[in-house]
């Protein structure tokens, strides 16, 4: 993997959004067509199961991924409870309970295990941007933006949020490769 996927740090600021996308994509095992699955996988502990894909959730889903690209933040249970302590800092409002109880849920269970990181990652959403909020950004439009403009937009700083590699889940392909 190339040194902008690796995931020893942020993705690189001067990949397009797809490109960082799809780094994130292969490195945790998911595709683009599960965007529109009626069902998407989940995993707590390493237990996966499958959770509606509701209209709302495809739609969240895609945007959080986008989230991940842009702070750097992982997969793992820890890196899912700091995404979402970032996404809640937010707020839910567009969110509906659905979809929101999952953001919450993450928050909740990354704070059992790292409160301080957590703690961290919602401080770091300072003034509460997240792609939930922003109507006026079409996806299309996020793709063909620079992942560093994807930053700026949502007032992340240029090298992204999180300060160590990213960790995987449990069920990720590129978890064994030494990156």
């Amino acid at each position: 993997m190339s040194s902008a996927g690796s995931r020893l740090k942020p993705l690189a600021a001067e990949l397009l959004v797809e490109q960082g996308r799809d780094l994130y994509l292969a490195e945790n095992g998911f595709t683009v067509d599960e965007y529109d699955q009626p069902r998407t996988q989940a995993s707590v502990f390493g237990l996966r199961f499958s959770v509606p894909n509701t209209p709302k959730h495809r739609w969240a889903i895609m945007l959080h991924d986008l989230h991940h690209v842009a702070t750097g933040y992982g997969t793992d249970l820890v890196g899912e409870g700091e995404i979402s302590a970032w996404e809640l800092r937010g707020g839910l409002g567009s969110l509906g309970l659905y979809v929101g109880s999952i953001v919450l849920g993450g928050a909740l269970f990354g704070f059992l295990f790292a409160p301080r990181r957590v703690l961290r990652a919602f401080r770091s959403g300072g003034k509460g941007r997240t792609l939930f909020d922003r109507p006026d950004l079409s996806y299309d439009a996020l793709m063909e933006m620079s992942v560093a403009q994807l930053r700026a937009e949502l007032a992340i700083p240029g090298d992204g949020l999180n300060v160590i590699a990213r960790e995987l889940h449990s069920h990720a392909p590129a978890r064994s490769e030494v990156l």
